[in-house]
C-alpha cells in the first residue's frame, strides 16, 4: 500500500459517513470481474487489509487514552452457515452447523488483532494455533496474556503457546454452580465483537467460496467500524420516507 493511502488511513481525512459506507460497499459488493475486485484480492495477498487495521486500532486505541498496543487480549471463535457458493466448509458437531469457523483474537477494546477462517469441522485449538501464529510477539511486546473459554483447554494448543510466543494462555471457566447464560469476565469481550461484525450484511452468513476472502471481509468491516470511531456522525440522521419515490411508486 502506497504511503499516501496509510496516511489516509490513520484517520487524518477519515470522510464522511456516507463515503465511508461508500466504500465499504464498493468492495462488499464487488464482483469477480471488475477492477475493484483485482484491486480486493491484491490487498489481500500483500496484506494491505491487515495494515489498515493495524493502523487504524493504533489510531482508536490512542484516542481512547490507551498504550498504542495491548497488553491483553481475548481469543474466541464463531460457528457461521454457509451458503450454494461451495469451497471449504465442514460440520461442527457441538454447534450442530454444517459451515465455516471464524476464530479471532481481539484487545481490550474489541478491536481486532488477528482473524482467520476455517473448516467448522476444524478443532478450536487447532484453530487456535494458526490465528494466534498472527499474533507475533515481536508485534505486540506488551501483550501478556490472552484469555479463552474451556474449549481452548488442550496440552497440544498449551505446548505450542510456551514453544512459539511470549505472552501465555489463561481459561476462564464458567462457576460450577451456573445455570444458562453467565457473563463470563474478560471473555465478553470476543463475543461483543462477533456481535458487531453481525450486524454487516456480507457477514450474517459465509457467503464466500474462498476462506481468505472470508476473513477479508471481516477485516473490512472492522475498519469500517473503527473509521466511525475516529470520525462519527455529527448529527445523526433521523429515518423518513423518501416522498419523492413514494408518490412515482403510486
Amino acid at each position: 500500500m502506497a504511503g499516501a493511502d496509510i496516511e489516509l488511513a490513520k484517520g487524518e481525512s477519515c470522510g464522511s459517513a456516507g463515503e465511508n459506507r461508500a466504500f465499504y460497499s464498493c468492495f462488499c459488493d464487488a464482483r469477480a470481474t471488475t477492477p475493484v475486485y483485482n484491486y480486493f484480492r491484491a490487498w489481500i495477498a500483500d496484506a494491505t487489509w491487515d495494515c489498515v487495521v493495524a493502523t487504524l486500532r493504533i489510531e482508536v486505541r490512542v484516542a481512547a487514552g490507551r498504550e498504542p498496543t495491548p497488553s491483553a487480549a481475548s481469543i474466541d471463535s464463531q460457528t457461521v452457515k454457509t451458503t450454494e457458493m461451495g469451497g471449504e466448509r465442514g460440520y461442527d458437531g457441538g454447534k450442530k452447523i454444517n459451515g465455516r469457523k471464524r476464530h479471532i483474537v481481539v484487545d481490550t477494546m474489541g478491536l481486532l488483532l488477528a482473524v482467520i477462517v476455517t473448516s467448522a469441522a476444524v478443532d478450536d485449538a487447532e484453530g487456535a494455533k494458526e490465528v494466534l501464529g498472527c499474533v507475533e510477539s515481536e508485534c505486540f511486546p506488551r501483550l501478556l496474556l490472552i484469555w479463552a473459554d474451556g474449549k481452548y483447554h488442550n496440552f497440544s494448543l498449551y505446548e505450542w503457546v510456551e514453544n512459539h510466543v511470549d505472552y501465555k494462555l489463561e481459561i476462564v471457566n464458567r462457576p460450577k454452580d451456573a445455570k444458562g447464560f453467565v457473563k463470563l469476565p474478560h471473555r465478553w469481550i470476543s463475543e461483543r465483537t462477533f456481535g458487531w461484525l453481525g450486524r454487516c450484511r456480507r457477514l450474517s452468513k459465509d457467503y464466500e467460496r474462498r476462506t481468505d476472502t472470508s476473513a477479508a471481509m471481516a477485516k473490512i468491516s472492522m475498519i469500517h467500524l473503527m473509521v466511525r470511531r475516529l470520525k462519527p456522525n455529527a448529527t445523526p440522521q433521523e429515518f423518513h420516507y423518501d416522498k419523492t419515490n413514494a408518490k412515482a411508486a403510486a
